[in-house]
């Protein structure tokens, strides 16, 4: 189905339930309504009173989380400015990254987000951290809360702690930024630890040299004879093969000319291929090979594992960052990795610890690549998000001492429309330039 099809039907569909919703006044205790986003809201907050009991450690937790929340809103802020740099000198062409649908989050629409249970559950699972660390942080410095709730706007948009108003307000300085920051902190060090589990289990993980066909080169003997990719060559010439080094010993025998007969399994169903072998394809520096030539390129499991080894740092959490958007807008380069993102037949290319070991690994990726995400972008000093609340406090605090209150919200509200206008501009510009 189309995306845009897709979305009208989830608007109309959701559109339908709300109004009824609205107009029979069910749950009202429990349902509220902010224009067309609902709010599903629960009173049953006593829970997080427990965590006074460690309120010290808390408070610590908070401050720390403060100042690593400050640094993240520089550095994005930072990184918008050199991407509109990027964009104004380079004048890169528009990618999926500057579709619509790809600015939505909804998975099945966004093409980096597939449609998968580990998807939502790590999506709903980063709501709730995100609004937890708020409901807690609020406790510990002493501010009641009335409601916890999930907002709805077609899908689960957001989560939501409704502090008490009169708490709220008292609450000045330091006390104020830690909670307000809590919730990003939540998300980034738990981000981290899911990124430092998913490296711990990729490092079980054994790869295996199974004849897995990945790709099939243009107008080679493969494709002319239509061999599928993702499929498994399980003999060659009658002669059974496990690997693509037995694949390799049967092909080095042969010649441009050569006719092969191929056993090839896809979805647990076996087909036999007859092809007409080629010439190898001549590259710079490369030794001239006399044996024939399939055209065909296998999923390279112990390549694969050799970069699942090197990332196991911190600064390969920024190259899993990458993963989802690299594999729509460069697929030949990234398509090894889509194991790390949803199901495929790469699987079956592993020696694995565990029964749904892929699975495992799967809701960790995307439970820590929310987690990041959510935290960076709400860390942006740009009201209504959290960074740009925090900025508020900060401000109000600063201008207070100087006897300049007056001028706050002004100073608020141009830093707030001044980052809005930068990372539209970064989305847009793309598109303005090569329309």
């Amino acid at each position: 189905m189309d995306w845009i099809l897709l979305l009208l039907v989830l608007a109309a569909l959701y559109g339908i339930i709300a109004l009824y919703i609205y107009k029979k006044n069910l749950w009202e205790d429990h349902i509220i309504f902010y224009g067309p986003i609902m709010a599903i809201r629960c009173r049953r907050v006593g829970v997080f009173d427990r965590f006074t009991r460690i309120r010290t450690f808390l408070r610590m937790y908070g401050t720390l989380g403060a100042v690593i929340v400050v640094l993240v809103s520089v550095a994005m802020v930072g990184m918008l400015l050199f991407s509109l740099q990027y964009n104004i000198v380079e004048q890169p062409p528009p990618t999926a990254v500057n579709e619509l649908r790809n600015v939505l989050a909804i998975p099945g629409v966004n093409q980096f987000i597939p449609f998968t249970f580990a998807v939502w559950f790590a999506f709903i699972l980063t709501l709730i951290i995100h609004e937890f660390g708020h409901a807690i942080l609020s406790r510990v410095e002493n501010i009641r809360v009335k409601f916890i709730g999930i907002l709805f706007l077609v899908i689960p948009i957001g989560a939501f702690v409704e502090p008490d108003e009169e708490d709220f307000e008292k609450t000045k300085g330091v006390a104020k930024i830690r909670m307000l920051g809590a919730g990003i902190t939540n998300n980034i060090v738990v981000g981290l630890i899911c990124f430092g589990l998913l490296f711990f289990l990729l490092g079980m993980a054994g790869p295996v040299q199974l004849p897995l066909i990945k790709s099939i080169y243009k107008d080679y003997p493969a494709a002319t004879a239509g061999i599928p990719s993702d499929s498994i060559i399980r003999s060659v010439n009658g002669i059974e093969v496990t690997t693509r080094d037995q694949v390799s010993t049967v092909l080095n025998n042969t010649k441009p000319g050569d006719t092969v007969t191929l056993e090839i399994e896809k979805d647990q169903k076996r087909s036999i291929f007859a092809l007409t072998l080629s010439r190898w394809p001549e590259s710079p520096g490369a030794q001239t090979r006399t044996s024939g030539f399939m055209g065909v390129a296998y999923y390279d499991a112990p390549a694969v594992k050799g970069v699942f080894d090197r990332i196991g740092n911190p600064w390969g959490i920024l190259f899993m960052m990458a993963i989802p958007i690299e594999i729509i807008i460069n697929p030949l380069q990234w398509q090894h990795f889509i194991i790390l993102i949803n199901d495929t037949t790469d699987m079956v290319s592993w020696n694995v610890p565990f029964p749904q070991y892929w699975f495992f690994v799967q809701i960790l990726f995307w439970c820590a690549w929310f987690n990041i995400g959510v935290g960076l972008c709400n860390a942006l000093p740009m009201v209504p998000l959290d960074g740009g609340y925090i900025l508020k406090e900060g401000v109000d605090r600063l201008m207070e001492r100087g006897g300049l209150s007056k001028y706050a919200s002004h100073v608020v509200s141009a830093v707030s429309f001044l980052v809005l206008f930068v990372l539209v501009t970064v989305f847009t510009l793309p598109l303005l330039l090569h329309s």
